[in-house]
C-alpha cells in the first residue's frame, strides 16, 4: 500500500460489537500515530453507515452471540470490509469478530453459520468456557514480545492449511486446538485477547501500524505501558 497522508482507522460496528471495551483498540492506534506526528483518524461505522472500503485499518470487537449474528449479516450484505481486505487493508478483529472473520462459526442454536471468508477457520463450542488471564508467545516471524490479555469465549477455533496461529499459548485456553491462539493471514489479526489487547501489547499495535502506513516507526517510551504490561504478565503466570 502507497504511504497515506492520513491513517484512517475504522471502528466497525462498535454498537454490537463492543462488549468488552475492545473499542479501546482503534483509541490506541489512533494515539500511538499522533504521538508520532502522524496524522490519523478514528471512523465509526455504525449499522446506518456503509462500511467505507479505503480505511487502512479495521477494528473489529467482541460481542454477545445474537450480536455475532446481526453483525456477520450486516457485514455480509455491505461488503466494504471484504472489498478493503482485497486491496490490503489491515484488520484486527477480536473474539466475536475473530470468529465471524472465518469461514463458519457455530451459533447459540448450535447450527453453524457462514463467515465473511477472510482467513480458513472454523469455530465450534468449547466443552467449557474459557475465562480468565492468558499469556501468549507470539509467532517468531512477527518479531513482538510476549502478549497479555484476558480471554471470555466459548468457541474452539480450528484453523485451517491457509492461516497460521498468531502464537502459542503459555497459559490459558485461546483456540482451544493444539496450543493456539489467533490467527495471521495476510494482513488480518484475529485473537481471543481482550483487555484492550492492544493497551497491553503495544508491540502488537506497531505492528499493525507498519503494516498499514509501509513505514518504519520511531519507538515510544510510555513508563505507564510497560508497568501495565509486566503487571498483567506477572499476574498471569503466578496463577
Amino acid at each position: 500500500m502507497s504511504q497515506p497522508s492520513r491513517v484512517r482507522v475504522a471502528l466497525v460496528l462498535p454498537e454490537l460489537l463492543g462488549t468488552y471495551g475492545d473499542r479501546g483498540n482503534a483509541t490506541v492506534l489512533v494515539q500511538r500515530l499522533r504521538w508520532r506526528s502522524i496524522d490519523a483518524e478514528m471512523i465509526e461505522v455504525s449499522g446506518d453507515t456503509p462500511v467505507p472500503a479505503d480505511c487502512d485499518i479495521y477494528v473489529i470487537g467482541g460481542g454477545e452471540d445474537i450480536a455475532q449474528l446481526a453483525a456477520v449479516r450486516w457485514l455480509q450484505a455491505h461488503p466494504g470490509l471484504q472489498q478493503a481486505v482485497g486491496r490490503g487493508a489491515v484488520v484486527l478483529a477480536v473474539c466475536a469478530g475473530f470468529q465471524i472473520l472465518g469461514t463458519s462459526f457455530a451459533g447459540t442454536d448450535g447450527a453453524m453459520h457462514s463467515g465473511l471468508g477472510l482467513f480458513d477457520a472454523i469455530t465450534r463450542p468449547l466443552s467449557r468456557r474459557a475465562i480468565g488471564e492468558i499469556v501468549v508467545e507470539p509467532a517468531p516471524g512477527l518479531g513482538i514480545r510476549s502478549l497479555t490479555g484476558f480471554e471470555n469465549h466459548g468457541g474452539a477455533t480450528q484453523l485451517g492449511p491457509g492461516a497460521a496461529p498468531l502464537g502459542r499459548v503459555v497459559t490459558g485456553i485461546g483456540n482451544g486446538f493444539d496450543g493456539a491462539e489467533g490467527v495471521v493471514q495476510g494482513r488480518i489479526v484475529g485473537t481471543y485477547l481482550h483487555g484492550p489487547v492492544l493497551a497491553r501489547n503495544p508491540d502488537l499495535a506497531d505492528l499493525l501500524l507498519t503494516w498499514a502506513t509501509g513505514r518504519t516507526l520511531d519507538p515510544l517510551s510510555l513508563e505507564e505501558t510497560e508497568t501495565l504490561r509486566q503487571e498483567r504478565l506477572q499476574h498471569a503466570r503466578a496463577r
